[in-house]
């Protein structure tokens, strides 16, 4: 059924939203090759991108580090809502209202405030030591907080509000359809936020240029706003979350 539906993704305004996804994730992907790849430049822009990843106390450092979590919001973020935006493109040719581009600029609009406020967090902890330059805890308690937090908001009852509406997105676009599609956009955006922010905030445990991490985290996040699946994977990522947060703890003692 998610085959299908992908399938009919087929408009030039489907077309925009896949390039930028993709285009974010090649720019992720550009920043976060190792440094001895860097050396060739003709390949990779070495000088260009060493500099972006380079975090400094500076106005400069914390614009390197809101582009970065820009991108990674834009490549992440994007792909958890496509069912939301696959049912909002269904109403729009039903209704011959709406409109898809600043329905997806309303919701992006929120996630570059998100990119806002973790870029200042980053900064922050990096200048305390906390993360290193590659934004990676170097704190078991602050690595141990960020997964027990994680868990337990898994249990929460906003995080499951938030989950219920993007899990069916045909009953919220009814309900705030008249506010037309830039407040749509930004409500599903605050939905998708309140969500998503606790597991996107665990960059900081598996590193935030982590390719690997950052697909792993998408893919859950994915699968979280799927009705039958996600209903059976909350609880469980909940407590291994905790679990994995308990174990970080331990290096606290040794």
């Amino acid at each position: 059924m998610i085959l299908s539906r992908i399938k009919t993704m087929t408009g030039l305004h489907w077309l925009a939203l896949f390039a930028m996804i993709a285009l974010a994730w090649a720019a992720l992907f550009a920043m976060a090759v190792p440094a001895e790849m860097r050396a060739f430049s003709s390949l990779y822009g070495a000088e260009f991108w060493q500099a972006l990843c380079t975090v400094t106390p500076d106005t400069a450092g914390f614009a390197r580090l809101f582009l970065m979590w820009a991108l990674m919001s834009a490549a992440m973020m994007a792909p958890t809502a496509l069912p939301a935006f696959g049912t909002y493109d269904d109403l729009v040719r039903s209704t011959g209202r709406g409109h898809f581009t600043l329905l997806v600029t309303g919701y992006l609009l929120v996630w570059l405030g998100f990119a806002v406020l973790a870029a200042a967090v980053q900064m922050a902890l990096t200048l305390v030591g906390a993360v290193d330059l590659l934004g990676q805890s170097q704190s078991p308690v602050l690595t141990a907080g960020l997964l027990i937090g994680a868990g337990l908001y898994q249990f929460s009852a906003l995080k499951d509000a938030c989950l219920s509406k993007c899990r069916r997105p045909i009953s919220f676009f009814m309900q705030h359809w008249e506010e037309g599609p830039w407040r749509n956009g930004v409500r599903l955006g605050l939905v998708c936020l309140g969500c998503c922010w606790a597991l996107m905030l665990l960059g900081f445990v598996g590193g935030v240029m982590n390719l690997a991490f950052m697909g792993l985290a998408t893919l859950m996040m994915i699968l979280e706003k799927l009705p039958e699946i996600g209903q059976r994977l909350t609880w469980p990522l909940g407590f291994g979350l905790i679990a994995w947060g308990l174990f970080a703890l331990t290096y606290v003692f040794i």
